[in-house]
């Protein structure tokens, strides 16, 4: 073999093996790193959140994933304990080298990791409700749900409008709860009402029937207002129903599903709470932005797992699409690049509302962006 052949096959030989390496490095996965209470206390939130990243990233690997680079999900189950959250964190960010991470079902989950993703510089989209996770401002963590500031505020908006200025307030003792307490108690002088009975019940309570009474008994008392998660609201809701009290009942978000409804049978009627169109997709106007998205995405998450769509689905939805965003938006993974990314991302039409994140503002929605629900004959109705 002449040695001008020799030359010719070692060539093609060398860009063969280049264009395997470019190859290789083009369709190196992109991985979206996430720690979700699929299991214990807090399932009903985790389940949904990793049933939603796992259909989107399919659904997105089946277009040509991001970038020209397919998505590949790290999820660990932190069962809803917060020690687990944190270890789960550090793996995502030492072992595993994930790129971004969407996750933390919790507030309690998020806060445990928080510190480590500030030190390690990753940038983070929580899926947890409570305000302390994006106020004050933390530079690289990032959050879908509104949060118990806005929810509360919608609530005694939505109160005074009918002329109801004293209330009730009832609240769980977990991150959540208390921290919508303090929320509320921080908002209701500004906005001219009153807490006249404020009361607390644990999680681990099965009759939450004295601190009702508590507030039935109390005078002045215009309608009640509990902040909870878990299976506690719905204690509450029966207890409520159980004792006759005859006054307006408001919820929180927390409770924002169709599971919810379940656990109540009768007892819900007339409840109402703050929460995401994606209950009530067929009540919006075709006018309205996010029908089409939350449409969209109700149908494919039912036909894909054949049950129905939750508020806490949507969270991982909106967190997934943001992070998607914020790397075409970089066009890269960079670290720093995608952290600017996601603060510069502007009327982003989600499942929870429409992002408007700013420097100042990690979570880039209003009070406004929840619609007030009503439970009409065991079914979710938009109020407004």
């Amino acid at each position: 073999m002449s040695k001008k052949i020799l030359r010719r096959a070692g060539f093609l030989a060398a860009t063969l093996a280049a264009s395997i390496f470019t190859g290789a490095q083009a369709a190196e996965p992109i991985k979206i790193g996430s720690f979700l209470s699929v299991t214990g206390p807090a399932s009903f939130l985790g389940d949904p959140e990793l049933k939603t990243l796992e259909l989107y990233v399919e659904r997105i690997n089946a277009v040509g994933g991001v970038i020209g680079r397919p998505l590949e999900l790290v999820h660990y189950d932190d069962a809803g304990d917060a020690s687990a959250a944190r270890n789960f964190a550090s793996r995502l960010v030492r072992s595993d080298r994930v790129d971004i991470i969407v996750g933390g079902s919790t507030t309690g989950a998020t806060m445990a990791a928080v510190p480590l993703i500030e030190q390690a510089r990753m940038p983070f989209i929580s899926l947890a409700g409570a305000v302390v996770i994006t106020d004050p401002v933390k530079k690289w963590v990032f959050k879908t749900p509104q949060s118990d500031r806005a929810a509360a505020e919608r609530v005694l908006q939505d109160m005074k409008s009918h002329g109801i200025t004293k209330i009730g307030l009832i609240s769980g003792t977990g991150g959540f709860g208390r921290s919508g307490r303090e929320q509320t108690l921080a908002l209701v002088g500004k906005m001219g009402m009153e807490i006249v009975a404020d009361v607390t019940y644990s999680p681990s309570d099965t009759d939450m029937t004295a601190q009702l009474t508590r507030i039935r008994n109390t005078p002045g008392v215009e309608a009640v207002f509990n902040f909870g998660f878990g299976q506690s609201p719905a204690i509450v809701t029966r207890n409520y129903a159980q004792l006759g009290i005859d006054l307006p009942f408001y919820q929180s978000h927390g409770v924002a599903s169709d599971r919810f409804l379940d656990l109540l049978g009768d007892a819900g009627e007339g409840l109402r709470l703050p929460a995401s169109p994606l209950l009530v997709p067929d009540s919006l106007p075709n006018s309205d932005p996010q029908k089409a998205v939350v449409t969209s995405y109700k149908k494919l998450y039912e036909e894909r797992w054949n049950m129905q769509v939750s508020t806490f689905g949507g969270y991982a939805h909106d967190g997934l699409m943001l992070a998607v965003e914020a790397i075409e938006k970089a066009g890269s993974t960079d670290r720093e690049a995608v952290r600017k990314a996601l603060e510069s991302i502007q009327g982003y039409v989600g499942v929870t509302g429409v992002f408007n994140m700013s420097s100042t503002d990690h979570n880039g929605l209003s009070a406004d962006s929840f619609r007030i629900l009503e439970v009409k004959n065991g079914k979710w109705k938009l109020i407004n």
